[in-house]
């Protein structure tokens, strides 16, 4: 299974990730707390500005995000990724 390196900014974190699990779980993981709500695509409080990097979702979520956004517990990592958290 391929592994993107994801990078967040503001924490100075930087960790591998290979869409085994959510990405909200997986920065969880590293000890960062990020905001959610439904963790389903729902209510959009895990939204988060991606500042590089490509994703897609499987299903198209119910909040509403920008171009230069991500839903963190719903969203499939293509490339690496660099978070503004």
């Amino acid at each position: 299974m391929k592994k993107f390196k994801i990078t967040l900014l503001r924490s100075n974190i930087t960790f591998y990730y290979d869409n085994s699990i959510t990405l909200l779980a997986a920065i969880e993981q590293q000890g960062i707390t990020p905001e959610y709500g439904c963790r389903t695509g729902f209510c959009g409080h895990c939204r988060t500005v991606a500042a590089k990097g490509k994703w897609h979702y499987a299903d198209v979520p119910l909040a509403f995000v920008r171009n230069d956004q991500i839903l963190l517990c719903c969203a499939t990592v293509d490339s690496d990724l660099e978070l503004d958290m």
